[in-house]
């Protein structure tokens, strides 16, 4: 396993974003959904949002460069779409704060290294009041130590126990866990009866791009 695969610190400039049960259809449209891969999504995070509201935080041009977002309850809620915390990623987001998260929001944004942290809600209102009157207010999000600082102040903050090890221990990605057992994933795959013509096509494949 690769030390660039571990996830401790994230950094930088927060966006808040208030309301409760916004939905992965509010964060990315189904419309947007019919793509192969997840290329250009960033582009229409929030999409219909942002056309209904003109002074969307995501259309405000002074967190254009924010990369922690703050969000109230029950955030990623919805449908199971893995597309939502795709297309915040490929806007800039890299860790999210907030009172709560879908628990399948926080196993899709697991999935590909984005951090969601919970906090309580007079500190996510601390947080929303800090970066709205400061956009440019600088933060540090710790996955060992469980905090978030702003400034002089140190924020507690928590997520599922299971998480943080696989973030600290860089064993969040499944697909690099696989590519990296490739070999011993072959292995037994060839062993397999019912593997069939198509899968055996996948890991050649797969082998020709390692290669």
């Amino acid at each position: 396993m690769t030390d660039n695969q571990k996830i401790d610190k994230i950094e930088g400039c927060g966006i808040p974003l208030r309301g409760n049960n916004i939905d992965t259809d509010r964060i990315i449209p189904a419309r947007f959904l019919k793509a192969i891969t997840f290329d250009g999504l960033g582009d229409h995070v929030f999409e219909d949002d942002r056309r209904a509201m003109p002074d969307h935080p995501f259309s405000d041009p002074r967190y254009k460069k924010a990369s922690i977002l703050v969000v109230n309850k029950n955030f990623g809620s919805g449908s199971s779409r893995e597309h939502a915390p795709q297309a915040l990623r490929r806007w800039g987001i890299l860790g999210c704060v907030g009172e709560s998260f879908s628990e399948i929001f926080q196993g899709n944004a697991l999935s590909i290294g984005l951090a969601c942290f919970t906090a309580s809600p007079d500190d996510i209102e601390q947080l929303m009041r800090w970066f709205e009157e400061t956009p440019d207010t600088y933060v540090q999000m710790s996955v060992s130590e469980m905090n978030v600082r702003v400034e002089d102040r140190r924020i507690r903050v928590a997520m599922p126990d299971a998480f943080q090890r696989a973030l600290l221990d860089g064993c969040w990605d499944a697909t690099a866990l696989l590519t990296d057992k490739f070999n011993e994933v072959r292995a037994v795959a060839d062993g397999l009866p019912y593997v069939s013509g198509f899968s055996r096509e996948f890991f050649r494949r797969i082998e020709q791009t390692r290669s």
